[in-house]
């Protein structure tokens, strides 16, 4: 596995996280017939919540981005997006795990939805989540948070 870290995210990421946004989605929009150059970086800027966000680095060059953003029942995973060069290595996985631990040891449920046939789903599957509901675009997944045992 690469070496990888985070560090939290400020409005100047918006447009680095928008265009590796729109290239790591596009397969999949193309496929769903929802792919919208203009859209698809817009609306991560619209949602775009530094103060929930990491940007993640492999050799402290940007690599990609995450988000957990709390709600009422749960913390929502979202804009997890990490660069396709880098895909493959375990760094999504550590990224992912990492941000588990933190819900588990919260006690929080995490949410996500992911694109309906993205090979995404096949990560999450392996770390807890399972489908919630679905709809034509989107699958709706959950994870319960796991019991933390105290060290020693």
């Amino acid at each position: 596995m690469a070496d990888w870290d985070l560090r939290p995210a400020s409005l100047r990421d918006v447009e680095a996280v928008a265009e590796l946004r729109a290239v790591v989605l596009r397969a999949d929009l193309e496929r769903l017939g929802r792919y919208d150059p203009h859209r698809v970086r817009q609306r991560l800027r619209d949602g775009f919540e530094p103060a929930h966000t990491w940007v993640i680095e492999v050799a402290r060059a940007f690599a990609g981005c995450v988000a957990l953003r709390p709600d009422d029942d749960a913390r929502w995973l979202e804009h997890f997006y990490l660069a396709p060069r880098l895909q493959g290595r375990g760094i999504g996985s550590g990224v992912l795990g990492e941000l588990l631990e933190r819900c588990d040891r919260s006690g929080d449920r995490a949410r996500l939805n992911v694109l309906r046939g993205s090979p995404a789903r096949r990560l999450y599957e392996r770390h807890g989540f399972t489908v919630e509901t679905e709809d034509p675009v989107d699958v709706f997944m959950v994870r319960e948070a796991l019991p933390v045992s105290e060290p020693g």
